[in-house]
């Protein structure tokens, strides 16, 4: 008997996740409850355990994105371990028959429902071509929804058709490609490792199939454009096929004849002196994004499209702050265990702000505005897989001390990459600090759903004017981004003044005034 383990629910924003890193290989015994691999989604990682003991059968690869309630693995109950997968893999090697269909039949693969309330998706890139032999289940296009990016795989063994293009955006159940169903075929087959380049051109005759000799789509096209015989044309693609690079490359031998120089003075431009030659390293790499960081892109960008954003600006004598620190650090250590950093008093401010005008606090839900009695203040973090921002529950409640140990635990959760959904999920207002890494000034992104975000920046020794007088004081310039839809300007420069008004007098943050 064989249990299905699918990618569970983990979030009600999140519809995908990606593979990390299988703890178990395939054909591994594994036990009841025990870890077998690492999902990351775009808001945290988190480990599957087994739902059962027995032998585990991997579906998918370290990498893979999966939807929500895909298939991810199989663990075959009980303890054969040398019968149960051998039959597994045949019937899934000659599986073809009945769930591609059978030779000469072309199955036509449609968009598949992606999510109730996505209508359309954009076909955003083929990661195999036209006329490509391809493997049922395999991987061969990527597509992507206003919510999310996911893998199309092969409904069938055969011969791939495009019918979309990379860029067609295709209503759900529309025509994406055709299969033409082939039975015995094997990767063994396709490879062009197993026969030699020259063979590709004139293979025997107890090995021709149908392809042997036709044009792709788009090699015909070039090859009627052109007048060319496609007898004449040596096909390099599988089982002889004529591919668009053979048409290309036919094309050009046509007019190849050399026409002689009539420019006697040609060969002065080689006697000119060389380029000189580039000095150091030219290498470059690519690597493939994480789920996190094009979650994260793909919000940042949908923010900015999306919202009225705009930002204000304001500056903070830290000097009362400092003095206080200076003063209480000590003690304040020895009595709760942990220091006493600037990001508690900022917290205290904004919460008093928030209850004050509670439109900075709100979000727009459709033609409706929420109203949050609450200050979940979200803090944006450095982790090593890219900025994440948990949240502090109920700061408005909370003491200094108290909001000092929970910004510690979930800066030491996002280091170590221990952060859980509940950490991540809500927040209604957000504080990024950018000055502990040098910046000086910002116009940060509004972290959706919210309706505004606190820039905070370094502390810069500054000349002030104070009471006519020229004084040196460490300043510190702070930047609110707020959706102008639902926070007026009023709001927002009186938000970053009231701000501005408990830090550089902390004191109204112990009465409230």
């Amino acid at each position: 008997m064989s249990l299905e383990m699918k990618v569970p629910t983990v979030g009600e924003s999140i519809t995908e996740v990606t593979i990390g890193q299988w703890f178990k290989k395939d054909g591994d015994p594994v036990e009841m409850d025990e870890v077998i691999c690492e999902l990351e989604s775009d808001k945290a990682t988190f480990e599957l355990t087994a739902e059962s003991a027995g032998t585990l059968r991997i579906k998918a690869q370290e990498g893979d994105t999966l939807e929500i309630g895909a298939v991810i693995c199989v663990i075959e109950e009980g303890s054969g371990k040398s019968t149960a997968p051998a039959s597994e893999v045949s019937v899934s090697k000659e599986a073809p028959a009945s769930t591609g269909g059978k030779t000469g039949e072309v199955k036509d693969m449609i968009v598949p429902t992606v999510g109730e309330s996505i209508t359309e998706v954009t076909l955003a890139s083929w990661l195999k071509a036209d006329g490509d032999y391809v493997e049922l289940d395999e991987i061969i296009a990527e597509v992507d929804s206003d919510k999310a990016t996911f893998e199309l795989p092969a409904e069938a063994t055969g011969i791939l058709r495009h019918v979309a293009k990379e860029g067609d955006t295709l209503e759900i159940g529309g025509l994406i490609c055709k299969i033409e169903v082939v039975e015995g075929g094997s990767p063994a087959t396709a490879t062009k490792s197993s026969s030699p380049a020259p063979a590709a051109s004139s293979p025997a005759r107890g090995t021709e199939t149908y392809a042997t000799g036709h044009a792709s789509p788009a090699a015909a096209k070039i090859i009627a454009e052109k007048g060319l015989n496609p007898a004449d044309i040596a096909g390099s693609g599988k089982d002889g096929r004529i591919t668009k690079e053979d048409a290309m490359s036919a094309q050009t031998k046509a007019p190849a004849p050399a026409q002689p120089s009539s420019k006697p003075t040609a060969p002065k431009i080689e006697d000119a002196a060389p380029a000189p030659k580039a000095f150091g390293s030219r290498e470059s790499r690519r690597e493939k994004m994480s789920s996190l960081r094009r979650t994260v892109s793909r919000r940042l960008v949908s923010v900015k499209n999306e919202t009225a954003m705009l930002t204000t600006f304001n500056e903070v004598n830290m000097g009362p702050i400092m003095e206080l620190r200076k003063k209480f650090k000590d003690q304040f250590k020895e009595k709760h265990g942990v220091n006493l950093g600037f990001m508690s008093f900022f917290t205290k401010a904004v919460c008093v702000a928030l209850q004050e005008m509670p439109a900075v606090n709100a979000q727009i839900d459709g033609n409706e505005i929420i109203y949050n009695d609450f200050c979940d203040i979200s803090i944006a973090v450095s982790a090593p897989k890219g900025l994440v921002v948990p949240v502090i529950r109920n700061a408005e409640s909370m003491s200094f001390d108290e909001i000092e140990k929970e910004v510690v635990r979930l800066a030491t959760k996002a280091r170590d990459n221990k952060l859980s959904i509940e950490d991540m999920t809500g927040g209604t207002f957000t504080i990024t600090n950018g000055g502990v890494f040098g910046s000086m000034m910002s116009t940060p992104i509004i972290n959706a759903p919210q309706s505004a975000i606190l820039g905070m920046h370094n502390i810069v020794e500054r000349p002030m004017a104070v009471n006519g007088e020229v004084k040196i004081l460490p300043m510190m310039y702070l930047a609110l981004s707020y959706d102008h839809r639902i926070i007026d300007g009023r709001e927002s420069v009186s938000f970053l003044v009231r701000v501005k008004q408990l830090l550089e007098d902390p004191t109204r943050l112990l009465f409230g005034v």
